[in-house]
């Protein structure tokens, strides 16, 4: 039986989880993340990728946490001393 790939990271609050996978481009290592809602279902604990109103908040707050590692981990972060900009943020105003 093959192993499976294991996530690079992964952010966990509640039920909510988030993994973060690493898959080399062209252009270097890129991150993706996938989310899952863990339930148990009598004995056994199993997972979702379908979200509920109440778990959005929690989702989002884990979708921070997830943008927030893979930004400080990759390369090109500015506080790793490599100041690549992303077309994102030069669309943002500055204060």
């Amino acid at each position: 039986m093959a192993s499976k790939n294991k996530p690079k990271h992964e952010v966990r609050l509640g039920r909510i989880k988030a993994a973060i996978w690493e898959n080399e481009t062209k252009t270097g290592p890129r991150c993706n993340v996938t989310f899952t809602r863990i339930y148990k279902d009598g004995n056994d604990w199993k997972d979702s990728d379908s979200f509920g109103r109440d778990d959005l908040l929690l989702l989002a707050k884990v979708a921070n946490e997830a943008h927030s590692w893979i930004f400080a981990n990759s390369k090109d972060s500015p506080s790793n001393g490599e100041g690549s900009s992303s077309r994102h943020d030069e669309d943002e105003p500055h204060y």
